[in-house]
């Protein structure tokens, strides 16, 4: 299977990037390969997480695809979970970590791991879905900079 995880030390708080992430309604503004996310329902589940239920579209040239996942934005562990309900994956499970490391700067983790149901597809889009991977973090670490201000 797939899979990609990186640790990218930004100059933002844990937080703010936790906003940052949680804000998937503009990934289509910066994110690569993000053509359209539309959040189909939220539930706020009274203890600090929220779950969201969202569809997001991807596209590379010719290709375009959408699946439906469960985002799970615990904001007392600063953590986001992401886990494949729906599309042309096998399988999709999806992290985010936030540490604070030193004053206004902090650690984003982010892990992929993934399979596409149709060997066709994920010879086309996997090789560019990892070109795309290794750009997210430098995506999010701009958009932080953009909405933040740089430090």
């Amino acid at each position: 299977m797939p899979a990609f995880e990186t640790v990218r030390r930004v100059p933002h708080s844990a937080a703010n990037m936790f906003d940052l992430v949680a804000d998937a309604e503009r990934y289509p503004r910066f994110l690569p390969l993000c053509e359209a996310l539309k959040i189909r329902g939220r539930q706020d589940m009274g203890d600090g997480r929220e779950v969201l239920i969202a569809d997001m579209t991807v596209s590379f040239k010719l290709v375009r695809e959408t699946y439906t996942s469960r985002v799970v934005l615990d904001r007392p562990h600063l953590r986001i979970d992401v886990a494949y309900l729906d599309g042309p994956f096998e399988h999709l499970d999806n992290r985010w970590t936030f540490l604070e490391a030193g004053e206004d700067a902090c650690d984003v983790g982010f892990f992929i791991d993934y399979r596409f149901k149709n060997r066709t597809l994920g010879a086309l889009m996997g090789a560019m879905f990892d070109r795309a991977f290794h750009k997210f973090s430098e995506a999010f670490a701009t958009r932080a900079d953009e909405v933040y201000g740089r430090r």
